[in-house]
């Protein structure tokens, strides 16, 4: 049986997941939803799908067997809830929202159906990770720094607070997901932010461009994450994540794991070769075929939790105080 596939949303993560689900035997890009019709079309053209500028009328004409859902983070909410009352699947692009309430309500309503979901927190896919995860496990790990530091996305939609969130929430929040997943759930937030210098070169910027947030996990960790979106063009940003332990130190980077622990075992580099994505899709549509949703490693209750950290270091750092999350 041919899975029929709608995405929603036009732009270059839309076309990522279709460019994968194409080369897919048995799946069939249906049809796509863009903000106007012609960029629907336009995309559609080059999947031999069916382009739509309305969410009701595609649900309507297509018998989808899931959606991909691909937009600004302020423009969930209306789509996850029609595909839940028509009890269709769906695979979300990161981060949920730009609060905590809204997935929260979403949440409960695919627990109350049952429906099978997947959210791209797509570096849980990688090889270089599973290693990480398991070189850890049942190891005390001391503490961890993250980071992600680069420039300001030329999008109008990301420079403002209400239409991403704020780097922490669109961006960082890979590395927060990232350190939950390794050592465990966060319990505690105190976050500084600041807006330095961009909203004085570019018009409409309302995100903080710099920030910092320490977090507590419920294992006793102790971590860091750090973000800057101030880089000028040209010059390259970094991102990743480090863990401290008395075994080494295990540095982890979207390109490579690097370990240093004491001698015979020394220094160690792993190249990261997986295609993260193609993992994670070919782990939904498994679920979608057969059931079976062990593979998918972020389901969207999974990644409410992470939302509820990024948002938490929002509240601490708009108040000055810590953020329990317990």
């Amino acid at each position: 049986m041919t899975l029929r596939i709608g995405i929603i949303g036009t732009g270059w993560f839309s076309k990522v997941h279709a460019g994968l689900l194409q080369q897919m035997e048995g799946v069939k890009v249906q049809s796509i939803l863009g903000t106007s019709q012609e960029k629907a079309d336009r995309m559609a053209a080059d999947y031999a799908a069916k382009g739509y500028d309305q969410l009701t009328d595609m649900l309507d004409a297509e018998q989808l067997d899931a959606v991909y859902i691909c937009v600004p983070p302020m423009s969930h909410g209306e789509i996850e809830l029609a595909l839940i009352e028509r009890s269709i699947p769906f695979l979300v692009e990161k981060p949920l929202a730009t609060d905590l309430a809204l997935p929260q309500k979403i949440e409960a309503a695919i627990q109350e159906k049952g429906l099978l979901t997947s959210v791209g927190y797509h570096f849980r896919y990688q090889e270089t990770v599973d290693q990480l995860r398991q070189d850890l496990a049942g190891h005390t790990i001391g503490m961890a720094n993250g980071a992600w530091n680069g420039g300001m996305p030329g999008v109008a939609w990301w420079r403002r607070q209400e239409g991403s969130g704020g780097q922490f929430i669109e961006q960082t929040t890979h590395i927060v997901d990232l350190l939950r997943y390794v050592a465990g759930e966060v319990v505690e937030v105190q976050a500084m932010y600041a807006n330095r210098s961009l909203h004085e070169l570019h018009e409409g910027v309302s995100v903080p461009d710099v920030g910092t947030v320490n977090l507590r996990l419920e294992s006793g960790v102790v971590a860091n994450i750090s973000n800057t979106c101030i880089l000028p063009d040209g010059v390259p940003g970094s991102s990743g994540l480090t863990f401290y332990s008395s075994r080494g130190v295990w540095n982890w980077n979207p390109e490579r794991l690097q370990i240093a622990q004491p001698e015979p075992a020394g220094m160690t580099i792993t190249e990261n070769k997986s295609n993260a994505y193609l993992l994670e899709n070919e782990a939904f549509i498994h679920g979608l075929r057969t059931g079976d949703r062990s593979r998918i490693r972020s389901d969207y209750s999974d990644a409410v939790r992470t939302q509820a950290v990024t948002v938490a270091a929002l509240k601490s750092a708009q108040s000055g105080e810590r953020v329990s999350l317990l």
